[in-house]
């Protein structure tokens, strides 16, 4: 039934709900015009109609207003009525209200279940009378309806397109009570891109994306991974092309452990990089016996390019050791002459171009600097060569024999103590107490290398460190009680172990140590000292 356009019987106003008296054309009470025909919505929803359990009572006089338009006669069957196991599908108008073409579904486009969530079956829906196919209506007037069964799959082979899907050449597959017609799919029994038929998914023509892998590529052989995502390469500007993590410099934390003898070094937490360095190495002396070499180096922060100054000292130092030990240079020898050619080292760095030094006439004031200590363990002797305030202790494998401090340091403290101007508790404790007095660097007043021979009588460790350590333990018996217990048979590990110590004091400076175990020979007895 069409929509009439006169007005309709207004009980109560729209607007406000005042009753209204016959022929009233606006509200008394609001003034809303009554002649005004409401809008009717814009849109035409479509609602699947499911048939009721059987033997459920008719529905109530209310029901014949919902009854669709367009019903044969008033006798016709309710909508989704069942009469004899098979569903009864009203005919559809041609039309709706606003004259507008209906559209028009068969059960095998909407398939439907029943109150109890069964699928509709019955004589008709297997007959081309039954569901699939409506008496009257002009859509399925053509010969051979659409069969279709909603309780089992349907046989390869056997599956019918309708609606738009017919037009395109397209079948229609049902699994279960799902029902999918595709223009174009593929033909029964044959598997769709991306679906699965047996997973209750609709059919994808493209990969399915929740399970497409966006993996980045892997990096090749040689190139650096990203700390951060564990995947992403590292540009050469340090940081990962995957998550944009920045890297760690390779000196922020270093780590290197040969047979005899192991270092660390770390960055520390309040410093922005690394300008500790250490260089290890082994070698053999003329007669065959092993030759152990450990060189540390801090660089001085209040001078430019302090990293690069220890580089290059920790460097030229291990290579002139490595040169002059195996030609049989006593060990104190090598050791002097290596903390000079380190300090060359050093010096070449200040070296500019005459139109670089054009600009800053004082540069050569702030030249590259740093301090050096050494230690080598050559013939049954320990060597200790040093300039500036890093360190070397002795620390027995037995401790309760005394530990010791092998290097005096050149700085103010050391000074006012030798000069007997303070004791070492308020020489310490002053502010000016880590001012050295020694360096390497273009601008040191005199290279006043210091070396020392020792001849230990028992077994024990030598640590080698910068100023990052000793501040968290100063004295021997200090340094002592932060060794591990095993450091004799696990350097590295005991080497970590003091950068740990350090840094949960802390971590106020740069941190280096390098630990070389020391084992006495059958004939070792006694101990003596050279200094020079």
């Amino acid at each position: 039934m069409s929509q009439s356009h006169q007005q309709p019987a207004l009980p109560t106003c729209p607007g406000c709900e005042e009753p209204l008296d016959a022929g009233d054309r606006f509200c008394g009470a609001c003034g809303h015009d009554l002649s005004a025909v409401p809008t009717g919505p814009g849109d035409r929803p479509t609602m699947a109609v499911a048939a009721p359990p059987a033997g459920q009572a008719e529905a109530g006089p209310g029901d014949a207003g919902r009854a669709g338009a367009g019903t044969p006669d008033a006798g016709a069957p309710r909508a989704g009525a069942v009469e004899g196991g098979a569903v009864r599908w009203p005919a559809a108008a041609e039309t709706d209200s606003s004259d507008v073409p209906a559209p028009v579904h068969s059960p095998a486009d909407v398939p439907g279940t029943d109150s109890d969530g069964r699928p509709l079956t019955g004589p008709g829906a297997e007959s081309g009378g039954g569901a699939g196919a409506a008496p009257g209506g002009p859509a399925h007037e053509e010969a051979g309806a659409v069969r279709v069964r909603h309780d089992h799959r349907a046989a390869p082979g056997g599956g019918t397109a309708t609606g738009a899907a017919a037009d395109a050449g397209g079948a229609a597959r049902t699994t279960g009570d799902r029902a999918a017609a595709v223009a174009g799919a593929a033909p029964d029994g044959a598997a769709e891109p991306g679906g699965d038929p047996d997973s209750g998914d609709f059919p994808l023509a493209a990969p399915d994306p929740r399970t497409a892998e966006h993996a980045p590529a892997a990096p090749a052989a040689g190139e650096k991974v990203c700390v951060a995502c564990r995947s992403g390469r590292v540009d050469p500007d340090g940081y990962c092309e995957n998550c944009g993590h920045a890297q760690p410099r390779e000196r922020d934390h270093m780590e290197q452990e040969l047979d005899t003898v192991a270092a660390v070094s770390d960055r520390g937490l309040r410093h922005h990089r690394n300008e500790d360095s250490f260089a290890v190495s082994s070698t053999a002396l003329p007669d065959g016996s092993p030759a152990v070499v450990a060189i540390v180096c801090d660089g001085v922060s209040s001078a430019s390019r302090p990293d690069e100054a220890s580089a290059a000292a920790a460097t030229a130092a291990n290579e002139a050791l490595l040169a002059s030990l195996p030609r049989g240079t006593h060990p104190q020898q090598a050791m002097h002459e290596a903390i000079v050619a380190a300090s060359e080292a050093v010096n070449a760095l200040a070296q500019e171009p005459a139109g670089a030094m054009g600009h800053d006439a004082h540069r050569h004031q702030n030249a590259p600097a740093c301090t050096l200590v050494g230690a080598v363990l050559a013939g049954g002797l320990l060597i200790v060569g040093w300039v500036g305030d890093s360190r070397v202790y002795w620390v027995p494998e037995d401790r309760t024999r005394p530990t010791a401090r092998l290097t005096e340091d050149d700085s103010w403290a050391a000074q006012m103590v030798a000069a007997g101007l303070m004791n070492e508790a308020e020489a310490y404790a002053d502010d000016r107490a880590h001012a050295i007095t020694g360096w390497l660097g273009a601008d040191a007043y005199e290279l006043e290398p210091h070396t020392a021979a020792f001849k230990p009588d028992r077994p024990g460790l030598v640590v080698v460190c910068t100023d990052g350590l000793w501040n968290y333990a100063e004295s021997g018996e200090e340094m002592a009680a932060a060794v591990p217990a095993d450091a004799q048979e696990r350097p590295l590990h005991a080497a970590q172990v003091l950068v740990g110590h350090a840094l949960d004091g802390g971590g106020h400076d740069n941190v280096t140590v390098a630990l070389l175990p020391f084992a006495v020979g059958p004939d070792g007895a006694g101990s003596a000292r050279e200094s020079v």
